[in-house]
């Protein structure tokens, strides 16, 4: 039997939601062990002056626990 954990991660990116989720994961990555999975919890943008400049998500990750 597994018992697994939910972490939420927030990220952002000047070129788009792939690419804060990409980063977002990644990062994750470095510190827990044992990814398994993810829900986008929201997506968000940053805006100035009419225009986007900023891409944001919120991300649920999931990791088993040792």
């Amino acid at each position: 039997m597994a018992v697994a954990r939910v972490t939420r991660v927030i990220s952002s990116s000047k070129k788009g939601f792939q690419d804060a989720t990409d980063d977002a994961i990644r990062r994750a990555s470095k510190t827990l062990r044992g990814l398994t999975g993810g829900e986008i919890v929201a997506q968000k943008v940053k805006i100035e002056k009419g225009k986007i400049t900023e891409y944001r998500v919120e991300i649920d990750i999931m990791f088993i626990l040792d």
